[in-house]
């Protein structure tokens, strides 16, 4: 029997209707073979980061419980992104959909195509205040507390648009 993870996948958007982009893709990531999307968190805006000539983004957490091994999933949340005519024109740029895999298990991975715990989620409010939502409760990998994380970032100008 193949054992069932739980991944926490962030989700983004600030092109071509993103508040639409985001719940597409929970529709989307529902759906997912192997896949059981089990939490989404409310939708949030958030200032972008890096370049400042971009939109708003849109932001969301889901909470998916997975039989697909981290970089098979990694394939098909970038298949997802495709679909949703994601072009990479620059680094922290506008897109229609960014989807990256924030936690898989208590799993630590570091590999060339993926960095697990998500490299920045520990200092991106857009990323905590939405997981804090769905799971209050969190210890990463490392043994830090979601709640101890929180602590360190307010949440700023970032704001929930959706309960």
């Amino acid at each position: 029997m193949t054992e069932t993870i739980r991944c926490y996948i962030g989700l983004g958007s600030n092109l071509n209707d993103p508040q639409a982009q985001v719940r597409e893709a929970l529709e989307q990531l529902a759906a997912l073979a192997d896949c059981e999307l089990v939490a989404a968190s409310s939708l949030y805006r958030s200032d972008p980061v890096g370049p400042q000539d971009q939109p708003d983004f849109i932001n969301a957490v889901a909470e998916l419980h997975t039989t697909l091994d981290a970089e098979t999933l990694l394939d098909q949340l970038q298949a997802l992104e495709q679909s949703h005519h994601r072009v990479r024109e620059r680094y922290w740029g506008p897109r229609t959909l960014d989807l990256d895999i924030l936690l898989y298990g208590n799993e630590q991975i570091d590999t060339e195509r993926l960095c697990v715990p998500h490299r920045f989620m520990r200092e991106r409010g857009f990323v905590l205040w939405p997981l804090a939502e769905i799971a209050p409760e969190l210890i990463l990998p490392d043994g830090t507390a979601l709640s101890a994380l929180l602590a360190l970032c307010p949440m700023g100008t970032l704001e929930q648009i959706q309960l």
